[in-house]
């Protein structure tokens, strides 16, 4: 149980590169005012309960947010991502092979819409409350 939601399936570990692991902490001391925002409300479990890692490695990459109770990553396309569409495609289609969901949002959807896109998260969170609750019948 966690906080009000059934989750029933334990936690699956995803494997990751171990040299990714000092980048993943260079990344959060350079944050960008989008990923410090969003991380100021998924951090302590504000969001349903749910406990989220930023610059989080699965596999060979590193993602923005990682839910592991979910399997959800959230990525915020920023600056940082122009010219590199193709490359986030390939990537998102490799960590979805282990069952992860993504959700992304725009840089500025973040700064200027935080209410919006923590909606859209709340509700994908409670969708699959429902399908798990639904499997469990």
């Amino acid at each position: 149980m966690v906080s009000g939601l059934l989750i029933n399936m334990p936690r699956e570990i995803i494997r990751y590169n171990p040299n990714l692991k000092e980048l993943a902490k260079k990344l959060r001391k350079k944050s960008t005012l989008s990923e410090i925002l969003l991380w100021n409300e998924l951090k302590g479990k504000k969001i349903l309960g749910f406990d989220f890692d930023r610059q989080r490695p699965i596999d060979n990459f590193i993602v923005d947010f990682y839910c592991k109770d979910l399997k959800l990553a959230i990525e915020i396309d920023g600056s940082s991502h122009i010219g590199k569409e193709k490359y986030d495609f390939e990537r998102q289609k490799i960590i979805e092979s282990f069952g992860v969901t993504f959700l992304r949002f725009s840089d500025i959807d973040v700064k200027m819409n935080m209410e919006g896109v923590l909606i859209v998260i709340k509700n994908w969170i409670e969708e699959k409350k429902g399908k798990e609750d639904t499997k469990n019948i």
